[in-house]
Order: C-alpha cells, then structure tokens, then sequence
C-alpha cells in the first residue's frame, strides 16, 4: 500500500512546486490549504485531494490529521513575507508558531511517526559578512525571524521530547514562478509584465537595490525538501542554499534586459524596510556532503519563466476585464 504524504500550505509559493514534484512519485498526496485560500494557478479543476484546515484551530488540526494519518508531512504553511511581518508581528507569530505548534501535538497525540519537514529561515542566523553555516550564530532580527526560529525550536523540542523523526531547514531566498509579487523578484517581472500590457506607466519602483541575496530556484528548494526528508537526520538543520550571492539590483537589471518596452527605475522610500540586512549569504556544504543535493536550475532560466508567469497571469486579467 502506497504511504500518504501531507503537504500543509499547499496552495503557496514552495507548497504548490512541491505538489508538481511530489505527484510524479507513488505516493498519495493530500494538500492543505487555508480556508478561503484560492487554488494554485497551475490547479484549475485539480483531482488531488485538497483540505481545507486552519492551523490555528487545534481541533480542526487533530480531526483532519486523524483522517490523513500521513506518513510524512511536508508543513510549509506560514506567513512568509518579512516586510509585512512588521505591522502584523502577531498574525506572524500565531501563524507560523502556534500553528506549527498545533500540528507536532496532533500528530504526538495520534501516535503517529510520521516525517515532519519544518522548512525555516536564513533570516534566524545572526547577521554576517560571510557565507552562513549552520553553526553560526543566531541572531533574528525581524518578527518573521523570530516566529521561524521559535518555530524550529519546536521542531527541536518534538525530537527531544516526544522522539518524533522532525527534520529541519534554515532556507535561503528561493524565486521562481507563482511567487506573490509582495517578493522582490517576483514584483519587479510582475511590473515589468504590465507595463508590456499596457497597463501602467514604464517606470518600476524599486526599494534598496544593493542588498545581497542568496538565490534558489523553487524548484531546486523543493528538491531539497524531498531529499531531506527522505535521507536527512532528524533534529538536524541543513542550509538550502546556492552559496551565491545576487544584488537586488542586478536582479532587476537582468529582468529589465529581458523587458519588450524601455522601462525606467525610480526610487521609493516607501518600499525600504526598517532593518534591511546588507547581506544574506549561506553555505551548503552539509546538505551537499551528506545527501547529494546542489541546485541545477541557472539563475537565467528562473528569471525567464518567472516573467513569462507574470506575461500569462497579467494576460488573463486582461481577458477576465475586458481590456
């Protein structure tokens, strides 16, 4: 019999590219998603079998894992966006750590041993010059930073308490299709998209541009989550990372070289954040060493698939309109 896998936040960014990768091997899958949250784009009429379950409901939690009862679960449901978390610091924390706390007690409470993977965050590591390794210090400095290290805190207390096979991330920036557009990358292709409508003036607003950033594809990302779970030690955190660092700006840069219109770039103090750090940067010689896992998605191919995401999105809200 086929062993059912449970991927929480399903609907998102990583959750849905993990759905695509997920789906090519035998298991079931079974994906949660927010109540009221909308379907991935690429799941129109989807047959996978999709949940609605709020994480901050405990009892919601415990009934659908009772029916699930996965062998392994993938949790990357959360609030992601660390600019936001500044003016919503306690939907961030009630998210991203009661939430989490809710699904490790159902599945110790329903005496299952299933594979949890907690995906965290770089942006739990003490702010640095050089590339992170998971020795390093911590050192959040943002509310999102915060939340994902209590969250893994958790995820640390679950394995020493109730011996329950909990793997654990620190994730670096990862891009690449479907991204919400609150995220740089994603923003700037979106932008770029509509103005190539027609649809707004050919100026992009940009925030900081010389921040430095460590870059993933998605879909690289997800692949480390799959080799994590399947071969990683439990209570054990692996850097998923490119070991490559990218300004903001050159980011945009190579999006603009791909634009079909002249586009100018202006500043907006609006779009800085309180405390942006100057570089996050991180090493993946653990994850590479001990499970043979290294990103093989160019910088070049995320770009353009990504604004081609954005050309067919801003496409079909065109048709949807009228215009």
């Amino acid at each position: 019999m086929n062993e059912t896998i449970l991927v929480t936040g399903a609907a998102g960014f990583a959750g849905s590219h993990l759905l695509d990768l997920l789906e090519t091997g035998p298991a079931t899958v079974v994906a949660w998603r927010r109540p009221g949250d909308p379907l991935p784009p690429n799941r129109s009429g989807d047959e996978l079998p999709w949940m609605s379950v709020d994480l901050l409901d405990r009892e919601a939690v415990r009934a659908a894992l009772a029916r699930t009862r996965p062998a392994v679960i993938y949790h990357c449901a959360g609030a992601a966006d660390v600019g936001h978390s500044w003016g919503r610091t306690g939907e961030t924390l009630a998210v991203n750590v009661l939430g989490t706390f809710h699904l490790i007690e159902a599945v110790r409470r329903a005496g299952l041993r299933s594979r949890i993977l907690i995906p965290g965050s770089a942006l739990v590591y003490r702010q640095s010059e050089h590339a992170l390794r998971e020795t390093d210090a911590i050192g959040p400095a943002s509310p999102y930073g915060f939340s994902k290290l209590a969250q893994e805190m958790l995820g640390e207390r679950g394995v020493s308490e109730a011996q329950l096979p909990i793997l654990l991330t620190r994730s670096f920036n990862h891009i690449g299709p479907r991204q919400a557009p609150s995220f740089f990358a994603s923003s700037f292709a979106r932008q770029i998209a509509t103005i190539e409508a027609g649809r707004s003036e050919p100026i992009i607003l940009v925030g900081n541009l010389q921040a430095r950033r460590d870059l993933s594809d998605v879909r690289d990302t997800v692949r480390a989550y799959r080799a994590i779970v399947d071969r990683g030690r439990p209570g054990f955190v692996y850097n998923v990372c490119s070991g490559r660092a990218h300004t903001i700006g050159g980011i945009l840069e190579r999006l603009l070289a791909r634009s079909r219109v002249p586009i100018e770039v202006r500043a907006d103090p609006a779009l800085q954040r309180p405390h942006d750090t100057a570089l996050v940067l991180g090493d993946n010689t653990r994850i590479r060493e001990e499970l043979g896992w290294t990103p093989t998605i160019p910088i070049e191919r995320t770009l353009e698939d990504l604004l081609d995401f954005w050309r067919r999105q801003v496409g079909h809200e065109q048709g949807k309109s009228g215009e």
